[in-house]
């Protein structure tokens, strides 16, 4: 395929037309040949169509397959690593793209660079990630934030109630080795585990503001919320690691910075339960200073699992 085929792959749109008298002008060509080269990408099999009429035009179909990689050998083998990395990423969204790049595209390239890849997969590995619950819906929930879709789902309690929910999804993360949605449900955004999403639909889109209310509601982005400030109150935390666990915490971004082995921060209390229980896998590395309370707490966890030996 010619460059200007691979050109016009990437000018086409779904969202608007373009005539062949404008491909024409913009590529120095004939009308004719630009005809030539629509024929040739439809008989290929991209989804082209076209509107007649007086504001007709060319448009392809938005699930349309786009232009082929074009990759030198560093960025072949680049992509490749980081598909084995995402392998081990569960439940990864529009995660197809991995078999389809692994094996079409793999099959395309020339036969040395197909045998360089397999031999760089002898001298690399990436540590398998412990088992997680499976999260089936990230596609569903990426998709519905991206069209500000409100969801209708299933969700697992807890306690494990199964209870019904509705909420427009900001977005989705991977944090600790599972996948969590923020969504806002009465003018609240509330956190979410995507493997407790039992049942899930897509709803109606988030209105638009119609400009007449003196405060419209607005959704955010999820780049938008996690960047915000925590509003809720907080109470004043001071921890202090050994050395040792100074290491371990700088992998952990919740306890960024350290000073001197000493972390200072504001944690609202309805999150000491999850601190705590965070702080337990440092075991005697780590020591809460203040407040009281999250000292009492690690206290009674710390007495707990004591307990279970001494039975």
């Amino acid at each position: 395929m010619n460059e200007r085929r691979l050109a016009i792959m990437r000018l086409l749109d779904s969202r608007t037309k373009i005539t062949a008298r404008e491909l024409a002008e913009r590529f120095g060509v004939s009308v004719r040949t630009i005809q030539r080269d629509l024929d040739h990408l439809q008989r290929a099999g991209f989804p082209l169509y076209t509107e007649t009429g007086p504001h007709g035009g060319y448009r392809v179909l938005p699930n349309r397959i786009l232009p082929p990689l074009q990759l030198n050998l560093t960025e072949a083998l680049g992509l490749f690593l980081m598909l084995r990395l995402l392998e081990q990423i569960k439940d990864f969204p529009y995660s197809a793209v991995r078999e389809h790049l692994a094996l079409q595209y793999f099959a395309e390239l020339p036969r040395d660079v197909q045998e360089r890849i397999d031999r760089l997969q002898d001298h690399l590995s990436f540590p398998a990630l412990r088992d997680t619950p499976p999260s089936p819906f990230t596609t569903e929930i990426l998709s519905a934030a991206l069209e500000r879709r409100k969801l209708r789902f299933l969700y697992a309690s807890p306690a494990g109630r199964h209870e019904a929910k509705q909420a427009y999804p900001l977005g989705i993360y991977y944090d600790n080795q599972r996948w969590y949605m923020p969504a806002l449900a009465n003018e609240r955004v509330l956190l979410y585990r995507v493997d407790r999403v039992l049942e899930l639909e897509a709803l109606e889109p988030f209105p638009v503001p119609d400009g007449n209310s003196a405060a419209a509601a607005k959704l955010p982005t999820l780049k938008e919320w996690i960047s915000a400030a925590d509003e809720r109150p907080g109470v004043k935390v001071v921890l202090r690691f050994t050395e040792f666990g100074a290491r371990l915490a700088a992998d952990e971004p919740l306890f960024q910075p350290l000073h001197d082995g000493e972390w200072i921060g504001s944690v609202p209390p309805s999150e000491f339960r999850y601190l705590s229980r965070r702080l337990l896998g440092y075991g005697p590395d780590v020591q809460v200073l203040e407040p009281q309370e999250l000292r009492e707490r690690m206290r009674n966890l710390l007495e707990e699992n004591l307990a279970s030996y001494l039975e």
